[in-house]
């Protein structure tokens, strides 16, 4: 059976996201590549091309090429780093991991990811300080069946935002935003009183038809999100 530009760039990209080839890391040549292949040159420079195109690697001439250190996303809509907003902002920023648990996925994420009947996801609670104040509360569900390596991680000192911009990518994104009121349990992670209006925003991505995570991002009143396309 012939080796397609298909075979080649899912197994690049299995090999970047199981970071095999980690960010920042330089790619064999397109000569090397076939040989490894047992293709064609051509169908090693298609599978690189779309591969470049979708914005995980860098292509430079005379440079060679590159895994991308933050995957440019074949989406339009960045994925933006609490990180980078809190530093923009002038604030110190802290991270802190509340609760993490791997489980059978609940019956309404299964249903809203389109996820097999035994998928198992990464649930994760997180929030994130600027100057020590709560800026962000997030609720995220990260889908094992797609990104294995998550389980492994203790995302101890590096949230799964960063972890997630950096290492996997995304074709197509859904987001939508809403006004909520603060339960008791929000009120106490974000500071405010419980019943007062919050800003949120939901998030999932999906790799070529495949659900990758879904996040739930709480702030509190007055949080302005900006972005560009």
């Amino acid at each position: 059976m012939s080796v397609t530009y298909r075979d080649v760039k899912a197994d690049i990209l299995a090999k970047i996201t199981q970071g095999e080839l980690p960010p920042g890391s330089a790619m064999p040549n397109e000569v090397d590549l076939a040989v490894d292949y047992g293709c064609a040159r051509a169908t090693v420079n298609r599978a690189m091309r779309e591969l470049a195109d979708d914005g995980i690697i860098e292509r430079r001439r005379k440079a060679g090429t590159r895994v991308r250190m933050a995957p440019v996303r074949q989406a339009r809509f960045g994925i933006p780093l609490v990180r980078q907003e809190i530093e923009t902002l002038g604030a110190t920023y802290r991270y802190a991991l509340v609760a993490r648990a791997a489980l059978a996925a609940p019956d309404w994420l299964r249903a809203r990811l389109a996820l097999e009947p035994k998928a198992r996801a990464l649930h994760l609670t997180c929030m994130h300080y600027a100057d020590g104040m709560p800026y962000q509360h997030e609720d995220r569900w990260i889908n094992l069946a797609v990104n294995p390596d998550a389980e492994y991680n203790d995302f101890a000192e590096t949230g799964p935002n960063e972890w997630l911009v950096a290492a996997v990518p995304f074709s197509n994104a859904e987001i939508s935003f809403q006004a909520v009121t603060a339960d008791a349990a929000l009120a106490e992670y974000l500071g405010c009183g419980t019943g007062e209006a919050l800003f949120q925003v939901e998030r999932m991505t999906w790799w070529e038809g495949r659900a990758v995570t879904f996040v739930r991002l709480t702030h509190r009143r007055g949080h302005r999100m900006t972005t560009q396309y």
